[in-house]
């Protein structure tokens, strides 16, 4: 009974002096980058992988999202101005309070993203894919005035994708 009492009084010793690293912290997944606060303006992010990065109350304005991965990126209460996201897939992204304007949506992927409380001002939005993307019915309306084309990757027809009638 003591050698017993000893071993796990060893064992657990070891496991709190040595701790193993957590699966999620492993060399396989990185941890997610933080742009939070940030000012990147005219930064060139086009075709990186920034998935699940974080943008939050960034300015972005100017900023080459084209062809990124930002797929469950955060861009909450960001401002884009004249922001380029053209082919960007921004699949299950939180893009909520964000200001687009003139921003280039372009064939841009925007399937099951939140994107409550955002303004697209002078948006160019052809091609993009809306797919079960959660808005507001006057964002629908406003960007349905606009809609046209085809998403060249999914092949989703943007007008059908918001839902326009």
């Amino acid at each position: 009974m003591r050698l017993r009492l000893l071993a796990t009084f060893l064992l657990t010793l070891c496991i709190l002096l040595f701790p193993l690293p957590a699966w999620g912290q492993s060399k396989y997944y990185a941890p997610p980058l933080s742009f939070s606060n940030a000012e990147l303006t005219r930064r060139d992010f086009s075709g990186q992988v920034l998935r699940a990065a974080e943008f939050s109350n960034a300015n972005m304005d100017l900023t080459n999202f084209s062809k990124a991965d930002l797929r469950g990126a955060i861009m909450s209460a960001s401002v884009m101005t004249q922001a380029n996201l053209h082919g960007a897939n921004l699949t299950n992204a939180m893009i909520d309070q964000v200001k687009f304007t003139n921003a280039d949506l372009s064939d841009a992927i925007l399937a099951e993203t939140i994107l409550l409380r955002s303004t697209f001002e002078g948006v160019n939005i052809t091609g993009a894919d809306f797919t079960d993307a959660i808005m507001d019915g006057a964002q629908i309306k406003e960007l349905c005035k606009i809609a046209s084309g085809s998403n060249s990757q999914t092949g989703i027809d943007t007008r059908d994708s918001l839902g326009c009638r």
